[in-house]
C-alpha cells in the first residue's frame, strides 16, 4: 500500500478530523475531548490510538491523566499549509462552507 494512501486514510474519518481540529487549539485529555466532541470515551480512545500509531497525535502522562497533542514537527505545519491552500486556492470550491 502506498505511504500517502496510508497516511491520508488515517485522516479520512470525520471523528479523527474532529480530534485533530480540537487538538490544534490545545492539548486535551480523553475526558476533555469526550465532553467537547460529545462522544463516548471508548470510541474516542480507539480513534486516538490509531492516530497515535502514526505519531499524528502524541501523548504524555500528567498525573493520572494522559494528555494528547498534535505532532508539532509535522502535523501542525501540514495543517498550516492546508489552511493556506484553502484560503488562497479554494475560494470558489463548491464544497467550502
Amino acid at each position: 500500500m502506498n505511504k500517502y494512501h496510508i497516511f491520508f486514510t488515517k485522516l479520512a474519518n470525520p471523528l479523527k478530523i474532529e480530534i485533530i481540529s480540537s487538538l490544534k487549539k490545545s492539548p486535551l485529555s480523553v475526558s476533555e475531548l469526550s465532553k467537547k466532541l460529545k462522544i463516548e470515551q471508548s470510541k474516542l480512545s480507539h480513534a486516538l490510538a490509531s492516530l497515535k500509531h502514526c505519531n499524528i497525535v502524541l501523548s504524555k502522562q500528567k498525573g493520572r491523566k494522559r494528555i494528547y497533542s498534535l505532532n508539532k514537527q509535522t502535523i501542525l505545519p501540514i495543517l498550516k499549509k492546508i489552511d493556506m491552500h484553502e484560503k488562497k486556492f479554494c475560494k470558489l470550491c463548491p464544497y467550502k462552507k
